[in-house]
């Protein structure tokens, strides 16, 4: 089957023949007359498989067909969850419908509004990412009033990203009487009830469900964790000037690896949410024109990486789910060309590794090279040479819950039935069972019934241990030490002040009766 069983414009045949395309893919060949017909369409494919031509190519004729204006207002539009994503469908509106001179115009955050604004008035096609249009939206700055098409790309991403909510705001906005497409790799139950809500009585197109392409050959290489950049490295070095897409889990370990290879000698770039727009697009533009041979990028970073020279992907860091794997080797082996996954794999991943087989009903081939074997994690290593002694200084000292100066007053509490010393401080009285909660020492209380701190010497001692010891006039006294002090006597910061320790001593402030000025 070819392009002209389609009965396409020539002026669209004239961007199938300059995009080098020759012969439909499966999801094309079942989608695109669909379209056509005007009728909903729920698309379940994995990335790679043209899914982007399969609504591009009937949603440009239908314009043709219906003498749209080809300068506004709106009558498309496309929503996807990334920025990368929505340049690429972008581009590839301008691409394949260049001779027809429709204008497409495209949405993404982390750039100027006021460009896109001017961007949307004079365009036919918009795409979008549904953050930023919602904005639009609430500014009254978008005009979405004759929109007949709406197209809802790779909606499982949208989903994990957090989008959901924002498409159905912009899908309350559109005109009732339009045409719905629905493009997801899975279909969770929230995909689902939004295309069950939103499409009417849709055409499905199924292309071999979440499996990967088949032009993808998969490997597995065990290897310790410390030496998988030196595995990456030899990798990369075999794969001659061909590309490379190198996938991690976090975006500072995409950037720290793209700085390691980089000092090897490797051309890198990387791909992940830190970097600026234009940065994202320089990164994005050198490695499709061959500047850099590798890319280092996260998961999201890398949605709608379209690279047609890219003939492996290796998963650095192994996805957290089935689906995350099919996204990622979908970068290699596009548009029926072969390509390479590799996934270096350390033994606390192989769980992992088993749970995405069986997800996809696929087993993956192990590989070793020679000198990179995952047994070096396995068991501790030890150095040949003995350690030699060395001289270890004692750490620091606990740190005390108040300060020294308050941990050094003695709370004189009489045993009798809470009576307290004369000058004492009523508050100071602490209860006979919580103070005794220490361990007791000895230690001697001043000749006067009121003793005070500064009379007292305690010897150093743990935070919290109390003593009990005879007064020269018989009665027993409750000395207590450390952090165990009334509440009372705390000042605002939890501490007990200057006067609060005189007051337990039974000493008076020394601004007391001063008037207050």
């Amino acid at each position: 089957m070819s392009f002209d069983s389609f009965s396409l414009d020539q002026r669209i045949m004239a961007g199938i023949l300059a995009a080098g395309y020759t012969t439909p893919t499966p999801i094309q060949t079942r989608a695109i007359p669909a379209v056509l017909a005007g009728k909903d369409v729920m698309g379940l494919a994995q990335t790679g498989t043209g899914k982007t031509a399969a609504f591009v190519l009937p949603l440009l004729q239908r314009l043709l067909n219906d003498n749209a204006p080809t300068r506004g207002p709106i009558r498309v539009l496309v929503l996807a969850p990334t920025r990368e994503l929505a340049v690429q469908i972008h581009q590839s509106f301008f691409g394949l419908g260049k001779q027809t001179g429709i204008r497409s115009a495209v949405v993404i955050g982390g750039v100027g509004a006021m460009p896109q604004i001017k961007a949307l008035r004079q365009a036919t096609v918009a795409v979008a990412c549904p953050g930023r249009l919602v904005d639009l939206m609430n500014q009254g700055a978008v005009d979405l009033s004759k929109v007949s098409a709406l197209v809802l790309d790779e909606a499982d991403r949208m989903l994990d990203m957090g989008f959901l909510p924002d498409v159905r705001k912009v899908m309350a906005k559109l005109p009732r009487q339009r045409q719905n497409m629905l493009f997801s790799a899975t279909m969770p139950a929230e995909i689902r009830s939004l295309a069950e809500s939103g499409l009417r009585d849709p055409v499905t197109v199924q292309v071999s469900n979440t499996a990967p392409a088949a032009t993808v050959s998969h490997a597995l290489y065990p290897v310790a964790g410390s030496r998988k950049q030196d595995l990456l490295e030899k990798l990369l070095n075999d794969l001659g000037k061909n590309s490379a897409l190198v996938f991690t889990r976090t975006k500072h370990r995409a950037k720290g690896l793209a700085q390691k290879l980089a000092g090897k000698g490797f051309s890198v770039t990387s791909l992940q949410g830190n970097l600026s727009q234009g940065r994202r697009q320089e990164a994005m533009d050198g490695f499709r024109n061959g500047k850099y041979r590798v890319m280092v990028a996260t998961d999201i970073a890398a949605r709608g990486i379209d690279c047609e020279r890219v003939s492996l992907v290796v998963n650095f860091d192994l996805p957290d789910t089935a689906e995350a794997y099919t996204h990622r080797i979908g970068r290699t082996g596009r548009a029926e060309r072969n390509g390479e996954a590799v996934s270096l794999v350390a033994p606390e991943d192989e769980s992992q590794v088993k749970f995405i087989e069986r997800s996809l009903n696929l087993r993956i081939e192990r590989k070793r090279l020679d000198g990179f074997s995952d047994s070096a994690a396995r068991a501790p290593q030890y150095d040949s040479q003995p350690r030699t002694q060395q001289s270890r200084r004692p750490g620091p000292a606990p740190r005390k819950a108040i300060d020294s100066a308050a941990t050094k007053s003695l709370l004189p509490v009489r045993s009798g039935a809470g009576a307290t010393s004369r000058g004492d401080n009523p508050t100071s009285a602490r209860p006979k069972a919580a103070a005794s909660a220490g361990k007791p020492r000895q230690h001697s209380a001043s000749a006067n019934g009121g003793a005070s701190a500064r009379d007292a010497q305690p010897r150093s001692r743990a935070a919290g241990q109390s003593q009990q010891a005879e007064g020269p006039d018989g009665d027993r006294w409750m000395q207590v030490w450390g952090k165990a002090q009334p509440k009372q006597l705390l000042g605002a910061t939890g501490h007990r002040g200057q006067d609060d320790r005189r007051a337990s001593a039974g000493r008076t402030p020394r601004n007391e009766g001063r008037s207050a000025k």
